[in-house]
């Protein structure tokens, strides 16, 4: 008959409660109530006066449909009814009660051992804040289901440390722990979590939420662990400069030098601190330490940071010489020393940089030139060398390293230096390189200095005939210039008695008297008697030549008697 009533065509509600109630169909009667009827507070009602485990389990069915999660909860307690656990944990109430999800998976586990119920109580014990902790510590030492790593996630992600921090214990997760620790501000207790775990993800966890809390000295103890492994020093290089905290890390990399792993990295890194915040120390750091540096970056970060002085020693001891001594020459002064670069310069495999090297020490220490060029001497194109600063217009400046090289008879250099001399008129040291040293084109001095008004320049070109064979013509000059020892040195290394003749004849006609003596005396050999004594008859010059007829009889007599 109640279920008669209960069809769409009748829709007799009340009638059908009245007849379950009648006939003591509470479940029946409870659904009337509530899908029929849907009057959840007379079904609450009458499931208080029932107080039967079937009719709360409907109620409890009916207020999760409402999205009643504390509401259900109590329901289902008084039912003890958790088939329906799965739905209350996953209902999403913004009024989540734990005490309530408490009651709930404790009724639960006294007739389901399953592990999503201790997983759920241990959540609820761990939402339920500071009252529940110890329940919560008592429950997970106690045999239970429950995933206590799973749990501790949860409790982690959901901000949950006090809780995650006992559920890492349990489970003895010292990663986890000291991450846990680390958001508690517990930082020696990570410190020592961290040291069971000994994983670097876990000690940079700890290290930077102690550099970011200012705990310089806890961070320094973590960052000892860091900067072992050379793939994790950048970052914690990184998080330290992000911070601004350059001298804390600085210290850190020091103490890294001592470690028992330490390596090239640590030294390498401390260098390019030193290079951005203490380029002062920089220079005595790289040459105690260069053989354990990284000298290629640390080489870049010196270039990037304008220390060249630095990036120059780096260039040297890498053998990259030519480097070394470009950047010298480009970053000058501040690259440059005189003695480290000739240290270098003698050792470059471009030899072009020898050249170049001349040209810059002409534009920025001409007084050292000379000094650089002794030290090529033995190495650089003399030529090419005079070539090079020819064209500067600066020859002389370079006239002590040409004279202390004019011993391999260059032409270039001697032709330099002739230049040179001619130029400052010093007359004494062209006529000793022209007499010493014949590797130079003498046809075009001598005739440029022919037609020169000085006399010195005219007697050098009729010395440089008298060298080229051409006697005459040496001699033509000295005459015209009354410089008759000169042409008498002429005619006796020419041995020609026509010109010996002929330069008597010639003085003769001047009657300079005594010349005729300095002429028989220098040229003895080359002038015939009786030209002698032509010329002392003609000229009434007796008492002149007769110390040539006394040494010619004289030898005469001799050879007589050899014979």
């Amino acid at each position: 008959m109640a279920s008669q009533c209960l069809l769409d065509d009748h829709k007799l509600y009340d009638e059908a409660l009245l007849i379950y109630k009648k006939y003591n169909m509470p479940v029946d009667a409870v659904k009337v109530m509530i899908y029929q009827l849907q009057n959840l507070r007379m079904a609450t009602e009458f499931a208080e006066k029932t107080n039967q485990s079937s009719v709360w389990s409907e109620v409890g069915n009916a207020q999760l449909d409402q999205f009643d999660q504390n509401a259900a909860i109590d329901a289902f307690v008084r039912a003890e009814d958790p088939s329906k656990f799965q739905r209350v944990i996953s209902l999403n109430s913004e009024n989540y009660d734990p005490e309530q999800i408490v009651k709930f998976c404790l009724m639960a586990r006294s007739s389901m051992k399953e592990q999503i119920v201790d997983n759920e109580l241990i959540f609820a014990y761990a939402n339920g804040g500071d009252k529940y902790l110890s329940d919560l510590e008592t429950f997970v030492g106690e045999p239970n289901q429950a995933n206590i790593q799973q749990c501790g996630d949860r409790c982690f992600d959901t901000k949950l440390y006090l809780a995650a921090e006992i559920l890492f214990k349990r489970c003895a997760n010292n990663q986890k722990l000291a991450q846990t620790y680390v958001m508690l501000k517990k930082y020696q207790l990570a410190y020592d979590a961290a040291k069971k775990a000994d994983v670097p993800r876990v000690w940079k966890a700890v290290c930077f939420a102690c550099i970011r809390a200012k705990e310089f000295n806890m961070g320094s103890l973590c960052g000892q662990y860091i900067i072992i492994h050379p793939d994790h020093l950048e970052d914690l290089i990184a998080f330290y400069e992000k911070f601004g905290y350059v001298d804390q890390l600085i210290h850190l990399l020091e103490l890294g030098m001592n470690l028992e792993r330490t390596h090239n990295g640590i030294y390498t890194d401390l260098a390019i601190m030193y290079a951005k915040y203490d380029p002062k120390r920089l220079m005595d750091f790289i040459r105690a330490h260069n053989k354990r540096l990284l000298i290629p970056k640390l080489i870049r970060e010196c270039e990037r940071y304008q220390l060249w002085n630095e990036a120059t020693y780096l260039h040297s001891i890498y053998d990259q010489v030519d480097q070394a001594i470009l950047t010298m020459i480009e970053h000058s002064p501040v690259a440059w020393k005189h003695d480290f670069f000739c240290q270098n310069i003698i050792n470059v495999a471009n030899h072009d940089l020898w050249y170049k090297a001349m040209l810059f020490y002409l534009e920025e220490e001409p007084m050292l030139l000379n000094d650089l060029l002794k030290l090529l001497s033995n190495k650089i194109d003399l030529a090419r060398t005079v070539t090079t600063i020819t064209k500067t217009g600066h020859i002389a400046l370079i006239q002590p390293f040409l004279e202390s090289v004019q011993g391999q008879n260059v032409g270039a250099v001697n032709e330099a230096l002739n230049k040179i001399y001619l130029e400052n008129q010093d007359f004494d040291k062209l006529r000793q390189s022209i007499k010493e040293y014949d590797s130079y084109e003498s046809g075009n001095l001598a005739a440029s200095l022919e037609d020169m008004e000085l006399l010195e320049c005219r007697r050098i070109s009729s010395l440089l005939y008298r060298k080229n064979k051409k006697f005459q013509k040496s001699i033509e000059i000295s005459k015209a210039d009354g410089m008759y020892k000169d042409a008498m040195e002429t005619v006796a290394e020419s041995r020609d008695p026509a010109l010996a003749e002929d330069l008597l004849r010639y003085i003769m006609s001047k009657q300079e008297k005594e010349l005729v003596a300095s002429m028989l005396y220098n040229c003895y050999e080359l002038i015939k008697p009786d030209i002698v004594m032509e010329v002392g008859w003609r000229y009434g010059l007796h008492e002149f030549v007769m110390p040539y007829m006394i040494q010619f009889m004289r030898d005469m007599s001799s050879k007589v008697e050899t014979v």
